[in-house]
C-alpha cells in the first residue's frame, strides 16, 4: 500500500504577521528552523509514508528553494497552490493523480508538532477500511454564541469535536470529491473532511493530539517557542589516533608543543581537535571529519585542524544548537600534557566561542601497554554535550 502526504503551504498567514514578522508563516523560523521544514521533517521521521508533496504559493518559489537548499527535506518538487486552501489541496491531489497512491494524508503546514503516533493512527484507520479518517479532540470548554459583545445562548458541547490534520483518505474518493466540488462551484469548505462529508464519504474519528496545534497568531508562535524550550540534550563521542613520524613538534588541541617527533597525518594531525570535531558532528548526526574533509583531497594537506572544529561548530549553530560542554582526553606517554593544559582549554574555548569553563582537557597513559605505551603515537577521546532546539 502506497501512502502519500500533501502538505498545504500556499497560504499567506496574515494574522501571524501582526507582530511585524515578514513573509508567510510557514517560512517563519521556529527554534531556528522554518515551520514548513519542521512539518515536512515530521512525516519523513515516521518512515510510514512513501511520498511527501508540499503545495506552495507561486510567489514563494525562492523561499522554498532556499529552505530546501539548506537540507529542509527530501520532498517531491512542490505543486503550486491557489487562492484558497480548498483549491490548493485539490492542486496537490491532482499532482499525485498519475501515481495513484492508495492513501493520502492532507496536512496543514502550520502544524509542525504533528507526532509519529498521530500520523500512524490516521494511517491505521485507513488500513482498517475507513474512506476518511479525521483526527479530532473533544471540545472541553463551555461554548457561547454571541452577537457582538452580548451572549445569546450556551451551546451544548456534547458530541462536538475539534478537527485536526493530517486528515487521511482513500485517494480516489477524495480526489473525486474535490473535483466535484470544483466543478459545482463549491468553494467554501475549510478542510478536506468537509469536502468528504459533502460528498458522502464514510468518515471516522481517531484521537487527535493536544500538542498538534496550528500556528495562526503571533501569540501562537510565542507559545510554540516556549514549548520548544531550551531544546533537547545531545551527546556525541569522538575518537582518533595518529602515529609518530620524524619531526620536532606536535600540535595538540590547537597548541604547538616542541618535541622530538611529530604526528603523521594529512592535515596538521591534531589528534585532540580531530576527536572533538567528530564528537560535535556525532551529536548532530552529521557524519565524521572524513565526510566533510576527506584526506584524499589535497586541499586539506597540512591544514590547521581548527578549521575543521570551526566548521563543526558552525553546523551545530545552524541546527539551533548550543555547546554546553566539551571534554577531551589525550592518551599518551609523552609529551607531558600538564604544562600545556590551560593553553589547550583556552584555545578550544576561543575556537568554539564558548567560556573556558565549558572546556575540559585531560591526559592519561596506558601504563606502558599498547601502541601508546610503546610510544608509537597518541590517541584522543572526546565528548560533546549540546542543547539543540
Amino acid at each position: 500500500m502506497k501512502t502519500a502526504v500533501v502538505v498545504v503551504a500556499a497560504g499567506r498567514g496574515s494574522r501571524a504577521r501582526e507582530d511585524g514578522a515578514e513573509g508567510p508563516k510557514q517560512y517563519r523560523l521556529l527554534g531556528g528552523r522554518p515551520v514548513l521544514e519542521r512539518t515536512l521533517a515530521a512525516f519523513f521521521a515516521t518512515g510510514a509514508v512513501d511520498i511527501v508533496l508540499p503545495v506552495i504559493g507561486a510567489e514563494d518559489r525562492a523561499l522554498y528553494s532556499s529552505m530546501n537548499a539548506n537540507g529542509a527535506c527530501g520532498a517531491r518538487a512542490p505543486a503550486i497552490g491557489a487562492e484558497t486552501r480548498q483549491a490548493s489541496a485539490f492542486a496537490g491531489l491532482q499532482a499525485l493523480e498519475k501515481e495513484r497512491p492508495d492513501y493520502v494524508l492532507i496536512h496543514d503546514a502550520a502544524r509542525p508538532f504533528v507526532s509519529p503516533s498521530l500520523i500512524n493512527r490516521v494511517i491505521d484507520g485507513l488500513k482498517d477500511g475507513g474512506e476518511a479518517v479525521i483526527p479530532a479532540l473533544p471540545v472541553a470548554d463551555t461554548l457561547k454564541r454571541a452577537n457582538g459583545g452580548g451572549i445569546i445562548e450556551t451551546v451544548e458541547r456534547a458530541g462536538l469535536w475539534m478537527a485536526q490534520t493530517p486528515q487521511g483518505f482513500s485517494f480516489a474518493p477524495i480526489l473525486n470529491a474535490h473535483r466535484r466540488a470544483s466543478e459545482d462551484g463549491k468553494t467554501g469548505f475549510t478542510d478536506d473532511a468537509s469536502v468528504a462529508e459533502w460528498q458522502g464519504l464514510d468518515m471516522m474519528l481517531v484521537e487527535g493530539d493536544k500538542a498538534n496545534v496550528k500556528l495562526t497568531t503571533p501569540e501562537d508562535f510565542a507559545i510554540a517557542e516556549n514549548q520548544l524550550g531550551a531544546g533537547e540534550m545531545r551527546v556525541g563521542q569522538g575518537y582518533d589516533v595518529h602515529g609518530f613520524t620524524i619531526g620536532n613538534h606536535v600540535k595538540l588541541c590547537g597548541v604547538k608543543i616542541g618535541f622530538e617527533k611529530s604526528l603523521s597525518g594529512h592535515s596538521d594531525a591534531d589528534v585532540g581537535l580531530h576527536a572533538l570535531t567528530d564528537a560535535l558532528l556525532g551529536a548532530i548526526g552529521e557524519g565524521d571529519i572524513g565526510t566533510h574533509f576527506p584526506p584524499s583531497d589535497p586541499k586539506w594537506r597540512g591544514a590547521a585542524s581548527e578549521l575543521f572544529l570551526k566548521d563543526a561548530a558552525r553546523r551545530v549553530g545552524e541546527r539551533g544548537g548550543t555547546i554546553v560542554n566539551v571534554d577531551v582526553t589525550l592518551i599518551c606517554e609523552e609529551p607531558k600534557i600538564g604544562p600545556h593544559r590551560e593553553m589547550m582549554r583556552e584555545t578550544i574555548a576561543s575556537i568554539l566561542d564558548i567560556p573556558v569553563e565549558r572546556v575540559s582537557v585531560k591526559a592519561t597513559t596506558t601504563e606502558g601497554l599498547g601502541f601508546t605505551g610503546r610510544r608509537e603515537g597518541i590517541a584522543a577521546m572526546a565528548n560533546a554535550t549540546l542543547q539543540v532546539k
